[in-house]
């Protein structure tokens, strides 16, 4: 690990207990039978864990979304053309895609970062330029990622994060966009988990069975390749990564440094996040995953996380919408928590012992 990745070291933050503790108490003694809330209970005390207040509350949050292209869509393993990697940050500036529908409705900051794609997009606004480069590598003929790439992406997670706390956040979602990314997805989780490709792959942006067979042979291909250097994670990242997914794991460990909550969404994130919870012990506390979406080898990734997700909808967009999604559910735990009434507020009769 090279200077410039130093920080990867820093230890995670820890809960705050007595936060935790207090908040548990209060779940105790509002007016309902105790649990009958399930996980917005369960919701309501790990936010005051993490943000150190018996009252957790999520008024402020910051969106990023990291884009970049991915060499290994020249194999064919995109039902779409890697041109609308650009043609979506494009959309992402004007406001009309669907995390931007989503952060309007939550009020929520959003930031764009262009990390590298194919054609240099020049300045747009609202997004901040970053390129490493065209895309990363065809990940099935080199490494995806040189060492100053990876990290140089994984710094720009962490200083989105960075800025996301100085800006009051109390939640921090990280989106991704990038023609092949769940090819590079998979190979990933294939690496970390030891699994074969067969067991990860899925359509991914619409891909045919056939299309499907043709991602699981280029993954295969890619891992037979690199197979020597996927003992570390920071090696399997930067094989079979890309900028963008190495960015949204530099994130997730920044918000777990920082003591920052942060909302995980689909396939391609939670991959991330498994990268970041191999790096950074205690990693895992500071994430709350949002939804089991709809391409299959999610599900054997939230089960390595022990992740409950909270919605289940079949979404599979990625662009964090559907983590944005689950924001008003959140919230809706958090205003039961602080605003129901204790038992001796509202002069009703406890449970008998």
């Amino acid at each position: 690990m090279n200077e410039s990745t130093e920080w990867l070291r820093i230890p995670s933050a820890l809960l705050d207990e007595a936060a935790q503790l207090a908040a548990q108490r209060r779940q105790q003694e509002l007016t309902k039978p105790p649990g009958a809330l399930g996980e917005l209970e369960t919701i309501a005390i790990r936010l005051a864990a993490m943000q150190g207040t018996p009252r957790p509350a999520l008024e402020q949050i910051a969106i990023t979304i990291f884009a970049a292209d991915h060499g290994v869509a020249a194999e064919g393993v995109s039902a779409f053309p890697q041109s609308v990697t650009g043609e979506m940050v494009r959309n992402f500036a004007r406001g009309g895609a669907a995390i931007c529908v989503l952060a309007r409705s939550l009020d929520a900051q959003l930031e764009v970062i262009n990390l590298g794609t194919v054609n240099d997009l020049g300045s747009l606004p609202g997004v901040l330029n970053l390129r490493l480069g065209p895309g990363s590598a065809n990940l099935s003929q080199s490494p995806a990622m040189t060492d100053e790439q990876l990290a140089r992406a994984m710094h720009a997670g962490r200083q989105a994060v960075e800025r996301a706390k100085l800006a009051g956040a109390q939640l921090f979602i990280g989106g991704e966009m990038g023609i092949g990314n769940t090819t590079a997805a998979t190979a990933l989780a294939c690496a970390l988990l030891d699994a074969v490709p067969e067991q990860i792959a899925g359509p991914g942006t619409g891909l045919s069975l056939q299309g499907v067979e043709h991602k699981i042979e280029v993954i295969r291909r890619a891992l037979a390749l690199h197979q020597k250097h996927l003992g570390h994670p920071i090696q399997a990242l930067r094989r079979l990564g890309g900028f963008e997914i190495a960015a949204l794991a530099g994130s997730y460990m920044a918000c777990a440094h920082i003591g920052l909550p942060a909302l995980v969404d689909g396939f391609i994130s939670s991959v991330a996040a498994l990268v970041a919870t191999r790096l950074c012990d205690g990693a895992g506390e500071w994430l709350l995953f949002a939804h089991a979406s709809a391409e299959p080898g999610h599900r054997r990734v939230l089960k390595a996380l022990a992740a409950q997700p909270l919605l289940d909808i079949g979404m599979r967009l990625g662009e964090g919408s559907g983590a944005a999604t689950a924001v008003p559910l959140l919230r809706l735990a958090c205003s039961l928590h602080n605003e129901m009434a204790t038992f001796a507020e509202a002069e009703v009769s406890e449970k008998q012992p």
